[in-house]
């Protein structure tokens, strides 16, 4: 004989029972794991969590598409070393959320993207439901890890099961699928109560091997070209005292990762990022610190001097070897190793020698000189340079400023003109090299900080997310954008041969960027010189508000694909080919 429900119990006895709902305990499991944003669009069925949510104290930022609130959510995750939490509907929406998701892992930010979705017995059976799809089948190959609840009561688990999995070891990107029919179903509030439960210690400290350490000691202490590389996955352990009591007690000259500029200020003495070239083509020895040897570094292979032996910081132990023979793997995260390396080396024992410090300051004081000439430079139109030097200039007065930045060569030449001296303060395209972070960014950066955002977009890359600006003026956030407009994709002077339609890198050159934010209640300007530049955006920064400032461009400044436009295939080239007869 099956005992009697809670709710059956109670009827019996006339006795109210107080209920609750899966709305209820999604809200009631986020708040307990001290999540306080969602970021997200709304629609069938996840309106009423967005606003129940907003009630219970958690704040909601409403987006225009959802793989921009998914940018924005994994960007927190990075920036608060915590898992950003992004909320679509079914189907496409949480396809559009899914490409987010996919460079959230790619790039270890820790984020859970929660989705609804239609009913398991006519997903199941293909039956043709609204929205339907089979959402945790699609998610598992581009994510972490995926989950589905089924049952009103496994919400708890589940969401805490999401969190931890995104920010445990290597963060990630973690799915996790809520049908309906889950999120209406009713139980007893005391009964759910205690299907919740509150993270312990999600991301434990992974100590290295002793002899481990000591291994990579004995090999940084035998070289006599040592290099270390920063990645971002330096900056976002927030262990920043510990990584520059590391670098400057040894002496070792470092080349940050884009990302990891500003964990030492760019003008650091240390610092080999004006001479990287010679620095990976000598080094001997090289430490990675949060870095991986991917493609953006050449996979250790191409510029890098062939007999260099790596010592690799990462808490993955599958991510050693993945492209060269790692000499001394140091598997754990990066505070608790700095503290090992600091208390297993004795004095003095790693050292930087001077000639190699010499070597790669003198080859940074002719670099610095050369793009010295090139800032002052002010030919008219304006360049990418001009147009970059002003808002560095403007930037550097308010170093609490959040840099943003997309792009083909607007990435590339503001990446090596806008310096940074605050660590965690640039945010960029990342490993994947993925365009359409901008807004989400930008809009993230803000809401979570409140300080004052500069989103440096090139104009293409700019149309990926630019709607956003609605979301920007609409919560009033602190966020000025600065388009490189050069009227195309990479450069405006592309032609077609053909007819007299756009080429394929054709944008319009007359496009008013400045006039769009306008219309949603922000202010724009145009600028055509560097002085308007300088002067746009420093009022822009005054106000507080949100601004859009549309730099004219050369439509001949860039060059195809930027700085790696070498992985462009090689095959026969646009001038051999004859324009077919119409």
């Amino acid at each position: 004989m099956t005992a009697p429900s809670t709710l059956e119990t109670a009827a019996a006895a006339d006795v109210p029972t107080e209920l609750t709902d899966g709305y209820h305990l999604v809200v009631d499991a986020l708040r307990m794991n001290d999540v306080d944003t969602i970021y997200g669009v709304v629609g069938i069925p996840i309106t009423d969590l967005a606003r129940l949510a907003q009630a219970q104290g958690i704040r909601y930022i409403g987006f225009r598409h959802e793989s921009n609130a998914g940018h924005a959510a994994a960007i927190a995750g990075y920036l608060n070393k915590k898992p950003g939490v992004a909320l679509t509907v079914s189907a496409p929406g949480f396809l559009n959320g899914l490409v987010a998701l996919a460079n959230a892992t790619t790039n270890c930010f820790p984020m859970v993207q929660i989705s609804g979705s239609s009913e398991r017995h006519l997903v199941d059976l293909k039956q043709g439901d609204y929205e339907e799809m089979d959402q945790l089948a699609a998610a598992q190959p581009f994510v972490k890890a995926a989950y589905r609840v089924s049952r009103v009561e496994d919400i708890g688990r589940g969401i805490a099961r999401a969190l931890r999995t995104a920010i445990s070891g290597r963060p990630g990107g973690v799915y996790l699928d809520i049908p309906a029919a889950v999120l209406g179903a009713i139980m007893p509030k005391e009964e759910g109560d205690r299907t919740l439960s509150r993270l312990v210690d999600p991301a434990p400290r992974q100590l290295p091997a002793p002899e481990a350490v000591d291994r990579a000691i004995e090999l940084l202490a035998s070289a006599e070209r040592p290099l270390v590389v920063l990645g971002k996955g330096a900056a976002y352990a927030q262990a920043d005292a510990k990584v520059r009591q590391f670098i400057e007690s040894t002496g070792i000259p470092y080349v940050p990762m884009s990302m990891a500029k500003g964990l030492l200020p760019d003008d650091h003495p240390q610092s080999a990022a004006t001479a990287r070239s010679l620095a990976l083509k000598k080094a001997d020895v090289v430490m990675l610190i949060g870095a991986r040897l991917n493609w953006l570094l050449g996979h250790g292979q191409a510029g890098w001097n062939p007999d260099a032996k790596f010592v690799q910081i990462d808490i993955d132990p599958k991510e050693m070897d993945s492209n060269q023979p790692i000499s001394a793997p140091l598997v754990g995260d990066i505070e608790s190793v700095l503290d090992a390396l600091a208390e297993r080396t004795k004095p003095g024992q790693i050292t930087a020698p001077s000639a190699w410090r010499e070597e790669l300051g003198a080859r940074s004081a002719q670099n610095v000189a050369k793009m010295a000439k090139r800032l002052e430079a002010d030919p008219h139109p304006m360049q990418f340079m001009g147009a970059l030097k002003a808002v560095r200039d403007v930037v550097h007065a308010h170093p609490e400023t959040y840099i943003v930045n997309e792009g083909a060569n607007a990435l590339d030449i503001a990446r090596n003109v806008v310096d940074m001296h605050v660590p965690r303060h640039r945010l960029d395209s990342g490993t994947w090299g993925v365009m359409g972070i901008g807004m989400g960014y930008a809009i993230a950066a803000a809401v979570e900080s409140g300080a004052p955002v500069v989103a440096i977009e090139g104009d293409s890359a700019f149309g990926f997310s630019g709607i956003e600006i609605e979301t920007i003026c609409r919560y009033q956030l602190p966020v000025v954008t600065v388009i490189m407009n050069n009227g195309g994709v990479y450069r405006g002077d592309d032609t077609n041969p053909y007819d007299d339609a756009p080429s394929p890198t054709t944008l319009m050159s007359a496009a008013r960027h400045d006039l769009l934010i306008e219309a949603f209640g922000g202010k724009g300007y145009r600028a055509t010189t560097p002085a308007e530049v300088t002067a746009a955006l420093t009022e822009a920064l005054a106000s507080g508000g949100p601004a859009l400032i549309d730099c004219v461009i050369d439509p001949s400044a860039g060059t195809e694909s930027g700085h790696i436009s070498h992985l462009n295939p090689k095959g026969i080239t646009v001038g051999n080919i004859t324009p077919a007869k119409k």
